[in-house]
């Protein structure tokens, strides 16, 4: 059974000629007759008495509603996907890492606001893990998260990558550990951590190097929002590793220090992922175009500078 089909049969019982539905849908009045006569053959049954004018029979009567129902259907859907398609998108929902929501997005979702008033943003933060998997069960459009090869490699995402940037040592202005200019990792490794919680990529990113550098970590709290990272810092000996767009607050707290890390130094990529025909959407490209540009000049080109500096003086 075929939409063709169908209309066919409604243009017939609305006319009651197959003339008159055959200028009606603009085709030859042989279509028609082919058209019902398919039809009938499907639902095996007679669906109309061929008089003057023509008339439906019992199953024509009881196709008709249903008749009418799925075409309106498919008219509504064709429109949906015609708008969508041309930019029409009602809403765009977005779920991104913290520090990307707090100071990367701010700007690009007011360009894109004023560009696109009729849009409905909604914005979650989530960790990268989380964000990746609503995007997958198809609850977000976009989401942008630490780069993670194992979650981001697949054959249906696409992955933009949108910065670097250096991780760094957040802790109380009092602490030992502010003596040191670069803090080497075996003296970070003999105080206690505050991490992310698991599903954090920076979680599986801070263990990874502690391993890597010979250490263990000290995990003593996981938390989940930087508001609460400054607040436990700054009472104690406690530490913290994090990304530097995440210290922007911090750094103007003059009860907390921000130290780089002695090489190797740790690095974290971010980038923006979603799926391969959501990218065809004008509207999401439009958007993944702005973080993208906005990504750019993101970070200060000091603290790329710096990075480079770190990373030359370990290999001489």
């Amino acid at each position: 059974m075929r939409i063709e089909q169908l209309e066919a049969f409604l243009s017939v019982s609305e006319t009651g000629s197959f003339q008159k539905a055959a200028q009606t849908c603009g085709v030859t009045q042989s279509t028609i007759s082919r058209q019902i006569q398919a039809l009938e053959t499907d639902l095996d049954a007679p669906l109309l008495h061929r008089g003057t004018p023509i008339k439906l029979t019992i199953a024509g009567e009881a196709l008709l509603p249903k008749a009418r129902r799925i075409c309106q259907d498919w008219r509504q859907a064709t429109r949906d996907v015609a708008d969508l398609m041309a930019g029409k998108q009602p809403e765009l929902c977005i779920a991104a890492i913290q520090s990307v929501c707090s100071h990367l997005l701010p700007p690009v979702l007011q360009q894109f606001c004023q560009s696109h008033p009729h849009v409905q943003l909604r914005v979650t933060a989530l960790g990268s893990d989380r964000s990746l998997k609503v995007l997958r069960d198809g609850l977000v459009d976009v989401a942008i998260v630490m780069d993670n090869e194992r979650l981001t490699t697949s054959p249906e995402m696409n992955m933009q990558p949108l910065y670097e940037e250096p991780v760094q040592v957040l802790m109380a202005a009092d602490h030992p550990l502010t003596q040191f200019d670069q803090v080497p990792w075996a003296a970070l490794a003999d105080y206690p951590q505050v991490v992310f919680k698991d599903g954090y990529g920076m979680q599986r990113l801070v263990q990874a190097q502690f391993a890597e550098s010979g250490g263990e970590l000290q995990a003593a709290l996981e938390l989940n929002t930087l508001d609460a990272f400054r607040g436990v810092v700054r009472q104690g000996n406690l530490t913290a590793l994090l990304p530097q767009s995440a210290l922007t607050e911090s750094r103007r707290d003059p009860t907390l220090a921000i130290r780089p890390t002695a090489a190797p130094q740790l690095t974290r990529k971010v980038v923006l992922v979603t799926t391969s025909d959501r990218l065809r959407i004008p509207l999401i490209q439009n958007f993944c175009q702005l973080v993208q540009e906005r990504g750019a000049i993101f970070l200060p080109q000091s603290s790329l500078t710096k990075l480079m500096s770190v990373d030359q003086s370990s290999v001489t």
